[in-house]
Formats: C-alpha cells, structure tokens, sequence
C-alpha cells in the first residue's frame, strides 16, 4: 500500500548519465526523504530499457516505454514492437514520453507526428495512459489528441507549458497536468495561474529529473527529493497545506497510472 504521506514522482530520468556514479545511493535513499514512489520515463529506445530494468530492480520504481519526439528520428516498427510486447508487464504503467517538440527544427513535423500517431496506437492496444510532451506545438498537440481520442487512454500533459485555458480544456478530457521545478520560477506566471485555477484533484508531481530543478536549486541536477519545493509552492498558491498537496497529488499518481488499490 502507498503511503500518501509520501511524494509521488510522476516523472524522472534515473537512467540519465547525470546519475552514472550515484544512481544507486540516491534511489536507495529517497523514502528517507520522503519520497514514496517514482516513474521512470523512457525518451527513446536505450532509455526505455533502463527504465524496465529499473523498475524490475527497485520495488518502488515504475516504468513508461516511450520515445520523446524529438528522438523519433530512424524509429522503426519493430522498435514499435518492442514496446508492445514489453508494456504488458505489471510494472510498466505508461507509454511515453511522447509527443511533439517543434522547438527545434529535426526531426521534421511529419516524422514526429508520424510517431506520436504510433505510440498513441501503442497506448490503446495495451490500454495504458500515455504521457504526453508538447513543446512549440501547442494547437498540433490538441488536434492530434482530439482526432486519435487519446484522451480515452488518458495520461499527463508533462512539464506543462501552455495557457491556463489549455490547462482547463485538458482537464475537461481527464488529463492530468504535470507540475515540476518550473512553478517555483519568478517569471512562471502562466504557469502559477495554471495550478491556481485547475483543481488540485488533477495535478501530479513531477520533477524531470536530472532536468528542471527548482529554486532555489535552480540550474543544478534535480532529483525527486526536491519536489517538497514543488509542492509548498502549489500549496502557497492554492492555500492549502503542504501535507494535503502531497496526499491528494500521490492519490493523483496512484489513479493516473492505476496503482490504486
């Protein structure tokens, strides 16, 4: 049973390099800081990997097989394939990261969508929710979700970006909205306004990790116990306690990627 006294990290990238001389330390020391559970999110085949092993290594760790667009470049279909026969096992419980991410200019809009259209595909067959990442491509994004009816699947908006009403219109459809290091920035007004007009019931922790930590670690590696920043800013903004963000946000994660009990 999860304790929901316990931060949920809905997002992390423990097989990042940034861990290579520690991962094992610091995974190993997380309750201590009151972390209960992470997910750890493939962005492209390798990654994908690690997180399974992961998760097959750390009771507390769960796995999402994915690829983030932005390494859809020379996908194929038995990678596709892969992904299928693996995301049945019980401690997969997403596909993603996946998604479009126009802020650069490769891979090109047609491969990215292209493979987002796949891995939504993917996310029915193994009735998973999908976690999705949307940088520069906001209006695509909505269309692509609203055509596929991959709201069906449901899923998290990750490290959301975009306007509150976006936010609103997401949550309509029964997405959850990821909030990480970024809500703790001075200049995140979009995003503040976000967390203050949704309903905490559809917000979830995330931390990015090594990525995004918050102030005031700002621009140094991140790790899942620098959430408790994450979240007494959504409680300063919400008026709300600190220890009822990160119960009601944990019971979020537990029902997002369908844990409860």
């Amino acid at each position: 049973m999860t304790d929901t006294k316990l931060i949920f990290d809905t997002h992390s990238h423990y097989d990042d390099k940034a861990f290579g001389e520690d991962r094992h330390e610091l995974l190993a020391g997380l309750r201590a800081k009151g972390i209960g559970n992470i997910v750890n999110v493939g962005a492209d085949m390798p990654s994908s990997r690690i997180a399974l092993a992961l998760a097959e290594q750390y009771e507390f760790v769960y796995a999402a097989l994915g690829v983030h667009p932005s390494d859809t470049e020379g996908l194929t279909e038995a990678d596709m394939e892969w992904i299928l026969g693996h995301a049945k096992q019980k401690k997969v419980v997403a596909i993603g990261e996946i998604g479009l991410d126009y802020h650069w200019p490769e891979p090109t809009p047609e491969i990215q969508r292209k493979w987002f259209l796949r891995q939504i595909e993917l996310a029915k067959e193994t009735n998973l929710p999908i976690i999705v990442h949307s940088r520069d491509a906001a209006a695509e994004t909505m269309a692509i979700i609203k055509e596929t009816k991959a709201y069906e699947c449901g899923g998290v908006i990750h490290c959301y970006s975009y306007s509150p009403e976006m936010a609103e219109e997401y949550v309509k459809m029964g997405f959850y909205i990821g909030v990480g290091g970024v809500v703790t920035f001075k200049n995140a007004k979009k995003l503040k306004r976000t967390v203050e007009i949704i309903p905490l019931s559809r917000i979830v922790l995330e931390t990015d990790c090594p990525y995004m930590a918050p102030e005031p670690n700002r621009g140094k590696r991140n790790d899942s116990s620098q959430l408790i920043h994450v979240a007494e800013k959504i409680g300063e903004l919400k008026g709300i306690s600190v220890e009822e963000v990160i119960r009601v946000t944990t019971e979020n994660a537990l029902r997002l990627y369908r844990l409860a009990e």
